[in-house]
């Protein structure tokens, strides 16, 4: 495997356990305790996963989540984010800022271990078409991220737009809002 995983958090005691933890699943890690070290170790070459705090004694961790997703050498790098901040509104604020996913603490180490996996997994992955996909009365590029409805055009969010691909990929079968939660 051997992926390499940059922590964010300046929980010293939670980083020492999840380094253990990541490294027994034959993960390599980094570790950064504030904002400014993990925007300075995102920098290429890049960890293949970031775990963001929110909670960091300098920058906000939506903060470096929006520094990250604007930079161009990062903007690929997948984020959960892990935080005490388990309100909808955190976690909507979290996906919308460009996260991949959000893990409430505490945690379930094995949990956390098996959604790193699922993310590493997506984004091993192809995307569903490169280009345009025409489904019905819905057009869709993937490359611009833009949406028409019978040719008119439709702005979505991030998260949006991740959803709406998820369920072209994922046509033809339920889907519950739980798991549609735990993939966009």
């Amino acid at each position: 495997m051997n992926d390499l995983i940059l922590i964010v958090d300046d929980e010293r005691d939670l980083v020492a356990g999840l380094e253990y933890a990541l490294q027994q699943e034959g993960f390599r890690t980094n570790v950064a305790f504030t904002g400014q070290q993990a925007l300075t170790l995102a920098a290429p070459p890049c960890p293949d996963l970031i775990l963001l705090d929110l909670m960091l004694p300098d920058i906000a961790g939506t903060q470096v989540c929006l520094q990250l997703r604007a930079d161009p050498a990062t903007r690929a790098v997948p984020i959960v984010m892990m935080t005490a901040k388990a309100a909808e509104i955190d976690r909507v604020v979290g996906f919308e800022v460009g996260a991949d996913d959000y893990v409430t603490k505490p945690f379930s180490m094995r949990e956390l271990v098996l959604r790193i996996r699922a993310v590493l997994r997506r984004r091993a992955l192809p995307p569903p078409s490169a280009g345009v996909v025409d489904f019905g009365r819905l057009r869709v590029d993937t490359n611009a991220h833009r949406t028409w409805v019978d040719g008119a055009e439709v702005s979505l969010t991030a998260l949006e737009f991740r959803l709406l691909m998820l369920l072209y990929e994922r046509r033809g079968r339920v889907q519950t809002r739980e798991a549609l939660l735990g993939e966009v």
